[in-house]
């Protein structure tokens, strides 16, 4: 395995070979100002689709969308965990029904001297339909044409996605950040395409 560090191009060519995501799993945690356990709820998302796409044998893009309909709420449990979900499923927070997926493009893989992650990921987001660009530590290995990515845990201040209580006091009790971590594998798909 490998460490893959270059900038990445947006644009497919001819021949590109495509690696579909084939497991993820995505995390997720949300904390009042006073962060401890009891004041912090958890959960997590699906992937509706990922893939990586490489031109001979060089990464060259990364696409994915999450399910933002998929969102639960894992730390509660009967009424107190469908009252919380639906209130982030809402209106105040990521209103599922008008924006039912959040997107990550994949920009670049860049290496990091790290004992604890060998990369930085660049990319841009898109929640809620605004775009930011962030970056985070990872553990990314390719091999030929598969990739495992291993996030850590980074955090994303809401409000740049507009995610808060409208005219509300009980916005002021809730961190800005918001969690996130996240783990996928791929499996090539073989499909090159004549030049």
């Amino acid at each position: 395995m490998m460490c893959a560090g270059m900038s990445l191009i947006f644009a497919q060519k001819k021949g590109d070979k495509i690696s579909k995501v084939v497991t993820s799993e995505i995390k997720w945690w949300g904390h009042k100002v006073v962060k401890t356990v009891p004041t912090s709820h958890y959960g997590s998302l699906k992937l509706k689709s990922g893939k990586f796409t490489f031109d001979e044998t060089v990464l060259v893009d990364g696409e994915f969308v999450i399910d933002m309909r998929s969102l639960m709420v894992a730390d509660l449990s009967g009424e107190d965990q469908a009252k919380l979900t639906e209130e982030l499923k809402g209106k105040n927070f990521f209103e599922v029904k008008k924006f039912p997926t959040a997107k990550f493009h994949l920009k670049k893989i860049i290496p990091l001297a790290n004992s604890e992650y060998n990369s930085t990921i660049v990319g841009d987001i898109t929640i809620k339909g605004i775009r930011k660009t962030i970056s985070f530590p990872a553990n990314a290995h390719i091999t030929q044409f598969t990739v495992e990515i291993e996030s850590s845990r980074f955090s994303l201040n809401r409000k740049d996605f507009r995610i808060f209580y409208q005219n509300s006091i009980k916005d002021y009790f809730i961190k800005d950040e918001m969690d996130i971590q996240f783990k996928l594998s791929t499996q090539k798909v073989d499909n090159e395409r004549p030049r």
